[in-house]
């Protein structure tokens, strides 16, 4: 079951370092892919306007204590978390780089070309979409192995470390980003509890995908 994995698992299209500055066209082009999908999956949760997803919830409540951007404080936030890989002995890549142009780039698109349902109730089907969405982008660049984002990487450093499920370590820190960001005054809705709750099984499914659809 998906659920269970613990790995993450290595395909003809991976790369087989994260630190490779000429990777296969396909890895790269994969890679690219996949932090796209992840992109629009979390632009569709701020169009569905059911809450924003666990980190930004607490990138806005760390905004609101230093009286900076939500830019800026989701920079240092993520400069926080990359700190945390060196005991867990993690490894960037140009992966680790791209996720922080391209993701925030979709990201700004969606909220240019989307509108917000009408309908109560599909907002929340959108917000399930777009667990669905990043779950599945994160499956592909996780497996493209070119270095993950900063999120990510703490995820896979700490199911290496415990040897417990992505689906529970994801969630476990994604339930701690909504917490924490709430305590700072973060905005929390339903959509974000969904996230949340979601995104742990979901990134576990898009493993479980790309592994069985691709060699």
């Amino acid at each position: 079951m998906f659920l269970t994995i613990k790995n993450i698992p290595s395909k003809s299209w991976s790369s087989e370092k994260p630190l490779n500055l000429k990777p296969k066209f396909t890895t790269f082009l994969l890679l690219c892919v996949g932090l796209s999908l992840f992109g629009l999956g979390e632009g569709l949760l701020l169009v569905s306007t059911t809450g924003n997803s666990p980190w930004s919830v607490l990138a806005e409540g760390l905004s609101n204590i230093l009286n900076i951007s939500i830019g800026l404080s989701t920079f240092i936030i993520s400069i926080i978390v990359l700190g945390f890989w060196f005991p867990l002995k993690q490894k960037p890549g140009i992966g680790t780089i791209l996720n922080i142009l391209i993701i925030a780039t979709i990201i700004d698109l969606t909220l240019f070309l989307f509108d917000p349902p009408l309908a109560t109730f599909s907002k929340y089907i959108l917000a399930v979409f777009s667990v669905l969405l990043v779950g599945l982008g994160s499956g592909i660049y996780l497996i493209a192995n070119l270095g993950p984002g900063p999120r990510d990487g703490l995820m896979t450093g700490l199911t290496k470390k415990t040897q417990l499920p992505i689906a529970l370590i994801r969630a476990t820190l994604e339930i701690s980003a909504v917490i924490s960001g709430w305590y700072l005054g973060g905005t929390v809705g339903l959509g974000t509890i969904i996230f949340a709750f979601g995104i742990g099984p979901a990134v576990a499914l898009g493993i479980y995908i790309v592994d069985k659809v691709t060699k």
